[in-house]
């Protein structure tokens, strides 16, 4: 059975011959689109090209390298790599370059460590990835702090900010499970009238501005149910974890309906204890990095 070469796409239908476009002299295939017809252009070499070159790399890295998942296991390849063991030894690098100057943490002389910039240089980029590993979530990337967990990079702190209280904070933590955990909790008032708990309320919220009446009768409730903890100003009783009221960057926020709602149902947040988690070491180095986080924030440019 023979075609009539006058029905083939793009023929003439009188003579049989296939278009030819005059520009490119290619072949028309018979399609149409509002004057623009289709060249029958062969397939660019260059790729086929390409493609051979692809499928015979494809073929040799098959045989070479591992590939083909068998379960729960794979095809190793003749050259037999194991990118999982090449990991691991560089892991295993890493860690024993690292401990060469992580003892001297273990001491925890962090004046002597902080004095040795040999050290810094090398013990503060560990810590700082020790910081967004373990202590980020919470306290921010550069310790800026969020809603139920305090600033670190500013100079108001719990317990001062020495590294040797710093340390001790994160080693047993605060309100934890740890019998050496540090205790601090703000009870409920919900005892107090309404109408004291509000005006209460919107006098420590005017702490921070610096425009509190001292000798309203909110500032006499202060005196009496609030300055044992937090000192008589609201500067903070920081040695017992009260925090101070007249730092702007306050733990669960300041406004008004806050503190009402801190009054009201108290606070007990909780530092995880992170002994048993970090070493000793990792924890002073820790310490150290978290203490200079308020140096660098004030040497941040504005």
């Amino acid at each position: 059975m023979t075609t009539d070469p006058r029905a083939l796409p793009g023929a003439d239908p009188h003579t049989g011959n296939r278009e030819i476009d005059p520009v490119t002299g290619y072949e028309t295939t018979g399609h149409d689109w509002n004057g623009i017809r289709e060249l029958n252009t062969p397939f660019p070499r260059i790729a086929l090209i390409a493609l051979a070159l692809a499928f015979a790399y494809a073929v040799v890295a098959w045989i070479l390298l591992p590939a083909w998942p068998t379960g729960r296991d794979y095809t190793r390849g003749l050259l037999g790599l194991d990118q999982g063991e090449v990991a691991e030894e560089r892991l295993q690098a890493i860690a024993a370059d690292r401990a060469e100057w992580l003892r001297r943490f273990e001491a925890a002389d962090f004046e002597a460590i902080a004095s040795d910039p040999a050290l810094m240089e090398l013990a503060m980029p560990a810590a700082q990835r020790l910081f967004g590993d373990n202590c980020a979530a919470c306290h921010g990337r550069n310790g800026e702090g969020g809603p139920g967990f305090p600033v670190l990079a500013d100079a108001t702190w719990l317990w001062s900010g020495a590294p040797e209280e710093i340390a001790t904070t994160i080693r047993h933590g605060i309100n934890a499970d740890d019998p050496d955990t540090r205790i601090a909790e703000m009870p409920s008032f919900d005892w107090m009238d309404r109408a004291d708990r509000l005006s209460l309320a919107d006098f420590v919220a005017s702490l921070p501005e610096g425009k509190a009446d001292w000798n309203s009768p909110a500032a006499a409730l202060f005196a009496e149910n609030c300055a044992a903890c937090h000192g008589e100003r609201g500067e903070g009783g920081l040695a017992v974890g009260a925090p101070s009221l007249t730092d702007r960057a306050t733990i669960y926020g300041q406004d008004a309906q806050t503190v009402f709602k801190t009054l009201t149902h108290g606070r007990r947040g909780v530092m995880p204890a992170w002994a048993g988690r970090l070493s000793d070491a990792e924890i002073n180095l820790l310490a150290l990095y978290v203490s200079r986080l308020s140096d660098a924030t004030r040497e941040e440019p504005q």
